[in-house]
């Protein structure tokens, strides 16, 4: 039975007193009494026993029924909220601080606001109000422990989902591609099942991420739709490579259930064969293993010098291993990021490009005095260079040694060129690599013709200096 209590109206002079009610699930909101009612009824009650102190309800109810008390995003208590910084309510009344919030952030938020308000905030089953130190310190203590619960809860709930998994049960998120959910448990959908075996076949097929989405593409095909619980819906769209790699990789498609790291057995159907799933496991991780290697390995004595004709993007250095034997090659850059369309340069063989740039240099030695004209050319750089840096030797030591670095430097790139027929087989690949910087600006590689440009630096020191330096 309700009590009958004076109601405060907004211009009434009486202590406004607002009654706020939540509860976490919209069971039993049905019914004509309900916990919601129940804890507006607690709330009256208490109001009532201080309407000698002018407290009266606000006929306005803030209810919020089915809203989790882990933030405050909730209609009501927003409303409610709006209405305290408007100056139409003097004291927030609910059943128990809990009501409000599970997060001592948030409360401590709320109550700051309140405060700054001028507002009093009163829980009517734990008996106290924020009008004295001994109500504010409780409050305090309350919070941290409702945080507490709700962390307990959490873990329990993590627990439990863990425990789930672990017995192959769908525990919830975004459907996979090529399932449905019905019963709270993963259905194949036949439809979508025929473009993950698409999406596996390709891939397998091609044994690039990157073709798979070009092709994908050109053929029309689109991502999942995903309706949200919250109704919100992701949209379907066309392939990317991180659609890709999370099709390819989901052990979901291999009859599995993950968790974290974990594989259990799982009750849905597998859309693919788990032999065929572990294969492409492995091409990825040894995809992932194999990116190119640019400047640090000197074996590839074209990094930073080699560029495609065709698109201008740098030709980067890779290599892959098959039969225990290892490949290497150069790959465009372009092609790597955009696709075949971007740039049509396939990967070439570094050997026989670094051979055929190797036989042109010594064409050119043979036919041009490279040697005496690089010696001449980078002393006269230096000598005048050297005059200006005279004067301020104590102050700039470090640039005349780098002068006497790229001096030295230049004479070893002279002498390899005065002796290159002899000496060319016997260096080092690093000492290979440091010689083609020396002299060549750059080489250019036209993939459809075959063709391979090689520009000679000016032999202004400038490439000597910055290898010295």
């Amino acid at each position: 039975m309700r009590r009958s209590c004076a109601v405060a109206t907004s211009s009434s002079p009486a202590r406004r007193c607002a009654i706020y009610t939540r509860k976490s699930t919209t069971m039993g909101l049905e019914q004509e009494f309900n916990s919601l009612d129940a804890q507006r009824e607690a709330c009256e009650a208490y109001i009532c026993s201080q309407a000698g102190a002018g407290w009266a309800a606000l006929a306005d109810r803030y209810d919020d029924g089915g809203f989790t008390g882990a933030n405050i995003e909730r209609p009501a208590f927003q409303r409610l909220l709006a209405d305290v910084d408007a100056g139409n309510v003097d004291v927030v009344v609910v059943y128990k601080i809990d009501r409000v919030s599970r997060s001592l952030l948030d409360f401590t938020t709320v109550m700051n606001r309140l405060n700054k308000a001028g507002v009093g905030f009163v829980s009517v089953t734990q008996n106290f109000s924020t009008t004295d130190a001994t109500g504010r310190l409780t409050l305090n203590l309350l919070a941290t422990f409702a945080e507490f619960e709700r962390e307990q809860i959490g873990e329990r709930t993590r627990d439990k989902m863990a425990a789930a998994r672990r017995r192959g049960k769908w525990t919830g998120g975004p459907v996979p591609l090529g399932y449905q959910v019905r019963d709270k448990k993963l259905l194949v959908d036949e439809l979508e099942a025929v473009l993950v075996h698409e999406v596996f076949d390709l891939y397998l097929e091609q044994r690039s991420v990157l073709r798979v989405v070009e092709i994908l593409r050109e053929r029309g095909r689109a991502t999942k739709r995903h309706l949200a619980a919250s109704g919100r819906t992701r949209e379907a769209r066309p392939w990317g490579k991180g659609d890709v790699l999370r099709i390819l990789k989901n052990a979901i498609y291999a009859g599995f259930m993950p968790y974290g790291s974990e594989r259990h057995e799982g009750e849905h159907e597998a859309i693919v064969g788990r032999r065929t799933f572990e294969v492409v496991q492995d091409l990825l991780a040894s995809a992932g293993g194999t990116k190119g290697r640019r400047y640090r390995n000197p074996d590839y004595l074209l990094a930073g010098l080699l560029y495609c004709a065709h698109c201008g993007s740098a030709l980067t250095a890779a290599s892959t291993n098959k039969g225990g034997r290892e490949y290497r090659y150069y790959r465009s850059v372009r092609r790597d990021k955009e696709g075949r369309a971007a740039c049509p340069t396939r990967p070439v063989s570094a050997p026989v490009i670094e051979d055929f740039v190797a036989a042109r240099l010594r064409d050119a030695i043979a036919e041009e005095e490279l040697a005496a004209d690089l010696v001449t050319s980078v002393c006269a750089r230096i000598g005048s260079r050297r005059e200006d840096l005279e004067v301020e030797r104590k102050r700039l030591p470090g640039e005349i040694a780098a002068l006497d670095a790229t001096e030295v430097e230049a004479g070893w790139v002279a002498q390899c060129l005065s002796e290159f027929e002899r000496v060319w087989d016997v260096l080092t690949s690093e000492n290979r690599g440091r010689l083609l910087r020396a002299v060549i600006e750059r080489v250019d590689y036209e993939s459809a013709s075959g063709e391979v440009r090689v520009t000679l630096a000016d032999l202004s020191g400038a490439a000597l200096e910055e290898m010295s330096a």
